[in-house]
């Protein structure tokens, strides 16, 4: 029998939590396919089919059981080694440490307030909430504005670094893009205080079956959209001026309740604009459908790409990418500038804590490939992706296009 030390009970208690946070019955899981989307038999641009009400994925994927997933948690090594956070002070981390390996800035209001016309600037708010600013709107990304992310506070994962502004500190919004349902990318408390603060001036863009939570919570102007649906923002009538949402696939699922498992769908957004264009991952696993997104919406000046909460892989692998599977997508959608996001946020998995972003640049390294593509910025921070950081990516896809015709 595997001996279980205190570290990993810590741990397995935490995740746990997590999965009655979702009160999850299963957790996906499957072998991904990594070879051609036509060899798995997929049209070009395939939709979620959805059978009694029920999503589900055009590819392949299996469900494991809740006893499956606890055997992963129990006797899988959990080396997060989150700082204070121990089995006698459960949930109390150990700030001042945290403040060095993980500092976190407060973002400045006049910055915020004035970005640039004619370039994307993007605040990373810690988790999967980004602030992305492009062609003259205000977006937001699975805003999560709360301390922990969870059904109740006292059985939620506690944020282990703070947020780096409230709600109150944020320019006027214009948009909120959610990937899905999971508490730790949808919050009830933040979507009230976004309500509140800004009221009919957001257009929220959800995915298909989460328009009647939207509205039960409050939201007014919901867009719902399936895969590969485009609905432009309403604040520009002219064509030359219209920045389009467009939902896209990813690999993931939905729950929130008891007996709603993926009634509601999960996607990523591709945000197209006159001068620029974002992509955000959202929540998933790797899949060759990300370069259909490449195909159809690519090359983006932005990409929001997951790069935590990815062991123990055999449970995690269907799910979340990891920094390896991260750098896939980065290439696959074509994007230019990539943001390491979904890490140093919740302790949701079993990695270090600060693993995430080595392994990514040592991934990076590995296939030749600049960290001035693909890096991650400090909670808080604020950056602003000028053509000079484009044109890195731009010039080696293009050398390897002029080597391969020659």
């Amino acid at each position: 029998m595997t001996k279980i030390n205190s570290k990993q009970q810590v741990g397995a208690f935490q995740l746990l939590l997590k999965c009655f946070n979702r009160r999850q019955a299963t957790i996906m899981s499957a072998q991904v396919n990594k070879d051609n989307v036509d060899d798995v038999g997929l049209a070009e641009y395939p939709k979620a089919q959805r059978e009694n009400g029920v999503f589900i994925l055009p590819w392949s994927g299996r469900l494991t059981g809740m006893l499956s997933a606890m055997k992963w948690f129990m006797t899988s090594p959990n080396n997060s080694n989150v700082p204070g956070n121990t089995l006698s002070r459960f949930y109390t981390f150990d700030n001042q440490e945290l403040d060095q390996t993980l500092p976190v800035l407060k973002p400045v209001k006049k910055t915020l307030e004035s970005p640039p016309a004619d370039n994307v600037q993007v605040t990373w708010m810690g988790h999967a909430t980004v602030l992305v600013q492009m062609d003259g709107l205000n977006i937001l990304t699975d805003p999560v504005f709360n301390d922990y992310c969870g059904v109740a506070r006292m059985i939620g994962v506690k944020r282990y670094r703070p947020v780096p502004c409230t709600v109150d500190d944020l320019p006027d919004i214009d948009a909120v893009c959610i990937s899905h349902n999971h508490y730790d990318h949808l919050d009830y408390t933040s979507v009230c205080a976004l309500n509140k603060r800004f009221g009919n001036k957001i257009h929220w863009f959800v995915p298909m079956g989460l328009r009647q939570w939207m509205r039960d919570s409050g939201c007014k102007n919901v867009i719902e959209l399936e895969w590969w649906e485009e609905h432009s923002h309403p604040k520009f009538t002219e064509e030359s001026k219209a920045v389009k949402f467009c939902f896209t696939p990813a690999q993931h699922w939905c729950r929130r309740g008891i007996n709603d498992t993926n009634k509601v769908l999960w996607g990523s957004w591709s945000v197209i604009g006159p001068r620029n264009r974002f992509f955000f991952a959202g929540d998933t696993g790797y899949h060759q459908i990300f370069k259909q997104i490449g195909r159809r919406y690519g090359p983006f000046d932005l990409a929001a790409i997951p790069i935590g909460a990815y062991e123990p892989r055999g449970l995690m692998q269907f799910q979340h990418v990891n920094p390896e599977e991260a750098v896939d997508i980065h290439e696959d959608v074509k994007s230019n500038f990539s943001l390491g996001v979904h890490w140093g946020t919740f302790n949701l998995s079993y990695e270090h804590y600060l693993d995430p972003p080595k392994a990514l640049s040592g991934r990076l390294l590995k296939l030749g490939i600049s960290d001035k593509e693909f890096h991650t910025i400090k909670h808080g921070e604020t950056k602003v992706i000028t053509k000079d950081d484009t044109k890195t990516a731009q010039e080696r896809r293009n050398a390897v296009v002029f080597e391969t015709s020659t």
